[in-house]
């Protein structure tokens, strides 16, 4: 069973629809302010730092210590980026990420899509996948461990 001290901060790299699915897995619940999503379009690239829950340290685990850590995510090959249900003007609104798929389109084209509690949703159209995560700080504690029904 992993702990804080056995932690080895992650570096990800996403290239089809399989590891976007790992990616997901890793973001699963993780929890980021609004204002801390940034669209490049001269880049063509999509950004976001967030507080990621670390499913990796809390294994099996039923009662605490858990831990978070803060993550930098970014995806590449972007040609536009939409936002849906989301008040994008509301920089310090929390919104909690609960997956990262993939809906392909012709040629390796496609959406990606990063779905949020409460039904908001950010449309990423891309050339093909191509999204990177990196740990960017130590953990540190949390004692709640996020709950889904199911």
């Amino acid at each position: 069973m992993a702990s804080l001290t056995d932690y080895k901060p992650l570096r990800l790299m996403a290239g089809d629809e399989e590891d976007l699915g790992v990616l997901s897995a890793v973001l699963q619940d993780a929890v980021a302010k609004l204002g801390d999503f940034a669209f490049i379009p001269s880049e063509r690239r999509f950004a976001f730092v967030t507080n990621r829950f670390c499913w990796e340290c809390a294994a099996e685990r039923k009662h605490g210590p858990f831990a978070r850590v803060r993550a930098g995510v970014h995806f590449d090959d972007v040609k536009a980026a939409q936002f849906q249900n989301l008040k994008t003007d509301a920089k310090d609104a929390v919104v909690e990420l609960l997956a990262a798929r993939f809906e392909p389109g012709e040629d390796g084209t496609g959406a990606i899509i990063l779905d949020f509690a409460g039904g908001g949703a950010v449309r990423l159209e891309v050339e093909s996948v191509n999204a990177w995560l990196s740990d960017l700080s130590e953990p540190w504690r949390t004692r709640a461990r996020p709950e889904h029904e199911g």
